[in-house]
């Protein structure tokens, strides 16, 4: 076939295999980084649909247009849970979404990142900027390293503690003992007595033994254990959860009268309490074991 001149342009596409018969394809407009940290890799490239995305080890971890409902809804179900948040930990989230939206409580005195990638921070600093924007606030502590071993070793020093971990998959493996009931009781142990953590799960359709694993590690360790769930287009299946554990306070006995009004695009009073109404195959998911084989 003769191809005339003029006519072809070649596109750029990026694409995540979220499992091994599915994948989400985006069009580039240009790629701002591309490099193999000391961790993973890590790109950040500008896409059509979506704006600039963060890829790590080929998977997506954030993009500008849909990162507000991940960074809300990991953050304000449990800050609005707690009466009193004054300390706070996350654990990953180098991206910086996460503080960003911790430092909207004006009851938070110290919010502590923990992120073992030197470069994904340096990194969303620089091309991430609406996301990492908090990062440079005086309430911030960066901590560089493992944040497994920062919580082993802390004990009654914090109020709430987000896991905004990655996927334990990938080269680097990182994120693997984040999902382990070791690690619950090690955060167990680094709440005050009225502690709440919250981490997210990963997708109810791809992830159902992960999340009934993280559901038995984290109710070992915490008397009120609740998954909730939000829509995020560009994580696998465009359905989310995230599970909270609470030392004490009850995320469904929330007065709506005491959540704070914020300023937030997905997260509402509404949505707060909705987040936790589950589909039937969700609710089969976080069954105790004992419940399912009684035949409950």
């Amino acid at each position: 076939m003769q191809r005339q001149a003029g006519l072809f342009a070649m596109e750029l596409w990026v694409t995540e295999k979220q499992t091994p018969a599915v994948g989400i394809t985006c069009k580039v407009i240009r790629t701002l980084l591309d490099e193999q940290t000391d961790y993973q890799h890590m790109a950040i490239v500008e896409t059509e649909q979506f704006g600039r995305m963060l890829l790590l080890d080929g998977m997506v971890q954030t993009t500008e247009v849909d990162e507000f409902v991940y960074h809300e809804m990991i953050v304000h179900v449990a800050m609005n849970t707690h009466p009193n948040p004054k300390q706070v930990a996350v654990i990953g989230g180098g991206d910086g979404g996460t503080i960003r939206e911790v430092l909207k409580h004006p009851s938070v005195e110290r919010a502590v990142l923990m992120e073992i990638d030197r470069r994904v921070v340096e990194a969303s600093r620089e091309l991430l900027p609406s996301i990492s924007c908090g990062l440079d606030d005086p309430r911030v502590e960066i901590r560089i390293g493992d944040g497994l071993e920062h919580i082993r070793n802390s004990e009654n020093e914090y109020d709430v503690v987000l896991i905004d971990s990655t996927e334990p998959v990938g080269a680097a493996g990182a994120a693997t003992g984040l999902f382990s009931p070791d690690f619950y009781r090690y955060v167990g142990r680094a709440l005050r007595e009225d502690g709440i953590m919250v981490a997210q799960t990963e997708s109810p359709f791809y992830n159902q033994d992960l999340i009934r694993r993280t559901q038995a590690g984290i109710r070992a360790t915490f008397p009120i254990t609740r998954l909730y769930l939000a829509s995020i287009p560009t994580y696998p299946s465009g359905l989310w959860s995230f599970t909270l554990g609470s030392k004490v306070h009850d995320p469904l006995a929330v007065d709506p009268a005491s959540i704070k009004s914020l300023d937030t695009r997905y997260y509402t009073p509404q949505v707060h309490f909705a987040a936790f109404q589950l589909p039937r195959f969700v609710e089969e998911l976080v069954r105790p074991a004992a419940a399912v084989e009684g035949g409950m």
